[in-house]
């Protein structure tokens, strides 16, 4: 499978926390993805991107926290995020970036 451009919009960027690094020792990569893909989506586009079998996809929307910037209430934005697991033997190292 070749790289579309679309598969570009579907994944923003890699997630590099604490809890997305106790996932990955578990086969799992964590990605930041458009709020309007969905799982099939999600998936087709890990495999065309980075070459590897993916074995399920879990997705989670974090809402914006209300906050304070000098005296005025704004919002930051609602977060897609998808937990993405591999197959065995198959790895993404996400330190290179996307």
């Amino acid at each position: 499978m070749s790289a579309k451009a679309e598969h570009y919009d579907v994944i923003r960027k890699p997630v590099i926390t604490e809890k997305a690094t106790m996932a990955s020792e578990n086969g799992a990569v964590v990605f930041e993805v458009a709020m309007d893909s969905n799982k099939p989506q999600i998936k087709e586009a890990v495999e065309a991107l980075f070459g590897v079998k993916v074995k399920a996809v879990n997705t989670t929307i974090t809402k914006g926290k209300s906050k304070r910037f000098r005296g005025q209430l704004g919002k930051r934005k609602d977060v897609k995020k998808a937990y993405v697991t591999l197959e065995e033997g198959n790895t993404i190292d996400v330190s290179t970036g996307l």
